[in-house]
């Protein structure tokens, strides 16, 4: 009788790279190495600024630097809280990021499905011409915006600090690719149903791409509440003014600027954007865990 191979078990928790082979192995070890230390270059900067933001401003520049402070200084965040009115520049930052968050989400995944699942005369070159604009940077697009915001009186408005930004090019793109994703026979046995277009959309559609909708809440939210021209041109008035502008404040000409203050009120406004960055990560793994198509 001829022996069979018997092959040799290898144990459960060894990596799969390691046993297809050693030149795989070596490849993605380097490849870890690689995104290590690009990681750790995108983290030192945010550790430098909290750790400043507890620093004397005889520590800020010493050499060699100072990572850990002598004495934590949380004064800098009581001093920074009160150098401005920061609860009017949050609420007003929170009210324009929420509220071009959820506007882009509506409108861009309502053009998304008409440009992805209808049928209708001249369709591509509509998309083509909509996706164009995002050719156009958005210094361009300044002055004939703000001329429309100051005929319909919006200066100093939340209307004009939201409205232009409520639509979004890239945002729709993004999300037709993920509709066009969808199965054409999902689509043909909700209608068989009685389901609605808007229906569909609602219960199915959106449902199984929330990590691109996920992904662009995020974009829209950050975009926006880290935005600095379009406040600065549309709002006079300190009571409109938004966080980005409020830590303008903190940079002067002739006294010098307070970086210990200075980097705590930083700190301060990074906060929110981390938290729903958290929010969203949650969604995406929950959007890939319910889909409900196999593949």
């Amino acid at each position: 009788m001829s022996k069979m191979a018997i092959p040799t078990a290898q144990p459960s928790g060894f990596p799969r790279t390691l046993r297809r082979s050693p030149r795989r192995a070596v490849s993605a070890a380097v490849w870890y190495i690689v995104m290590i230390f690009a990681s750790i270059l995108v983290v030192i900067p945010f550790i430098w600024m909290i750790s400043t933001s507890f620093k004397d401003a005889t520590e800020v520049f010493s050499y060699p630097i100072t990572w850990i402070p002598k004495q934590l200084r949380w004064q800098n965040y009581i001093d920074a809280w009160h150098a401005a009115p920061f609860a009017r520049y949050f609420f007003n930052s929170g009210v324009v990021a929420f509220a071009v968050t959820l506007g882009q989400l509506i409108s861009c995944s309502l053009a998304a499905f008409a440009f992805a699942r209808m049928n209708f005369i001249g369709k591509n070159f509509m998309f083509s011409l909509f996706l164009s604009t995002t050719m156009i940077s958005t210094q361009v697009t300044l002055i004939p915006s703000y001329l429309v915001i100051k005929q319909l009186n919006w200066q100093d408005t939340y209307q004009g600090l939201i409205v232009p930004f409520l639509a979004n090019a890239f945002g729709v793109f993004m999300i037709r690719q993920a509709f066009m994703g969808l199965p054409r026979e999902l689509e043909d046995a909700a209608r068989l149903d009685g389901c609605s277009r808007l229906r569909f959309l609602w219960q199915i559609a959106i449902p199984l791409t929330r990590p691109v909708l996920g992904a662009q809440a995020l974009f829209a939210f950050m975009g926006n509440w880290n935005s600095y021209l379009w406040p600065l041109v549309v709002t006079n008035r300190q009571e409109m003014r938004t966080l980005q502008i409020g830590l303008r404040y903190f940079v002067s000409q002739e006294g010098g600027t307070q970086w210990g203050i200075y980097m705590a009120a930083a700190v301060m406004v990074t906060i929110p954007v981390i938290l729903f960055y958290f929010l969203v990560q949650k969604s995406f793994v929950e959007g890939i865990a319910t889909t409900g198509i196999k593949r």
